[in-house]
């Protein structure tokens, strides 16, 4: 495939932050974010994981050095794009299967063609994190995505592909709790909801999985259970997906956790033992975030309910009601928010408003910022200005929710930089749903209770 060769090339390349600083600088840094990662401002009993900024020289699957912003961008489309098939349930005509013709697998675990679903778009705007899986158990960088619910990681033998990742593949024969599941057993019927396509059955009665992201990639392999490990805690029997055909812009991760509303997700396999709710921090490219499971310190956030949607019940549906510009309301009317519905996703870069809520924004901000040179767009981003982020003076943008929950944004959580003199507005106009996204959220802490139906704020989450 051309992505994947196109992958291939850029995996060779080294990152530009460790071509542009000392070796030695980086280590250091790199050591303050570990240490940072034992997360002593933590309360609570839950399972805390270290989180990794996609573009960060200390994640152990970062993105390639020379991958231009406008790819950033180009891929944040597309998982916008994904979303909105996904919201209108409009198929995907891509199909995919596990061909015995081309790979050593037994005839009987063959699997026909079969049309792939929308899914949400994975690799550059996701972050990272390890999970470790099997007896004994062996460590894997994996992305974290609040969009998807399949948790799955490339397995070998890859009988069809394998995309490159940080470490070796897991091997299922070396490992002794492994187990595949067969196709009358319940999760299998449950994969319909999870990946949003039908599973199938191999000859030899094995369940197979397939879940499609909206940038054309996609993972199919088989449904299986193994002991899952997570910092210094293990469960047995976690159903996930062990993928044999894995193509697409990954990163060099190898696989994804899904943390959707879904039975089959990680979030709702450990509720039992940790509870239905999980908290992050994303962090900056320079900083250290984490990714907590179970109970958190519940007086620290302000709350807005999740919202019902009957386009997906496994998405995060929030409500915007407002937002300020150096302490003046956008000149919209309130139900302009409400034009369409707003989700809550940790993989989207840009957040994406109504075009009317988005327009006003952008002409307030560029009112607010009259003294600093504007630049000529840049992508999906129309507002952009002379100089950086933490260059230029950005007014006080505050974003209120239902229940009175309020993002006060940062000029890092306002403005992106797209390039070494150019920073732009971090928003665009949506287009079947508003959707927040990771540049708003970065060092916030954001609890999503589940079982209380609501997602908490928090300022200065992250080390």
């Amino acid at each position: 495939m051309e992505i994947m060769a196109s992958l291939l090339r850029l995996a060779a390349l080294s990152l530009l932050l460790a071509v542009a600083t000392p070796v030695r600088d980086i280590t250091d840094a790199c050591s303050s974010q570990v240490k940072a990662a034992d997360f002593p401002h933590l309360n609570g009993s839950g399972l805390h994981l270290a989180l990794h900024h996609p573009r960060s020289p200390c994640s152990p699957a970062p993105l390639p050095a020379d991958l231009p912003f406008s790819a950033v961008l180009t891929h944040d489309d597309a998982r916008i794009a994904s979303l909105a098939a996904r919201l209108a349930k409009t198929p995907s005509s891509r199909p995919t299967a596990l061909d015995e013709s081309s790979s050593s697998a037994a005839p009987d675990e063959s699997l026909a063609s079969v049309p792939l679903g929308p899914g949400t778009s994975v690799g550059v705007g996701n972050y990272v994190t390890r999970m470790g899986l099997g007896t004994p158990a062996k460590s894997y960088v994996m992305v974290v995505d609040t969009g998807s619910s399949l948790t799955w990681l490339q397995c070998s033998p890859c009988v069809v592909s394998c995309h490159r990742q940080s470490g070796p593949v897991f091997n299922p024969k070396a490992s002794s709790s492994y187990a595949s599941v067969s196709c009358s057993e319940p999760q299998c019927g449950d994969l319909t909801s999870a990946t949003l396509n039908p599973a199938a059955c191999s000859k030899s009665n094995v369940c197979v999985y397939q879940a499609s992201y909206g940038d054309s990639s996609f993972s199919v392999g088989y449904l299986s259970k193994e002991t899952v490990s997570l910092g210094s805690s293990s469960m047995p029997n976690f159903y996930y997906g062990c993928g044999q055909d894995n193509e697409g812009l990954f990163g060099h991760s190898a696989g994804l956790i899904g943390l959707a509303r879904n039975k089959l997700s990680l979030l709702y396999q450990l509720a039992p033992s940790l509870g239905y709710s999980f908290s992050y921090c994303l962090p900056t490219s320079s900083s250290s975030g984490y990714l907590s499971i179970g109970s958190y310190n519940s007086g620290q956030y302000s709350y807005t309910p999740m919202a019902s949607s009957s386009l997906d019940d496994s998405l995060y549906f929030i409500k915007l009601t407002g937002i300020t510009v150096a302490g003046r309301p956008l000149s919209v009317s309130s139900s302009a928010y409400s034009s369409l519905p707003t989700i809550i996703d940790s993989g989207t870069v840009i957040t994406r408003l109504p075009t009317g809520v988005y327009s006003a924004l952008s002409k307030a901000v560029a009112a607010a910022m009259k003294g600093t040179p504007r630049v000529s767009a840049f992508s999906i981003l129309d507002t952009c200005f002379q100089g950086q982020a933490s260059q230029v003076r950005a007014p006080a943008v505050n974003m209120a929710f239902a229940g009175g929950a309020v993002l006060k944004l940062a000029a890092r959580n306002l403005l992106v930089d797209v390039d070494s003199a150019t920073t732009c507005l971090a928003f665009a106009p949506a287009r079947s749903a508003a959707i927040i996204g990771n540049t708003q959220q970065q060092t916030f802490s954001v609890v999503y209770d589940v079982k209380s139906n609501k997602i908490g704020f928090a300022a200065g989450g992250c080390s």
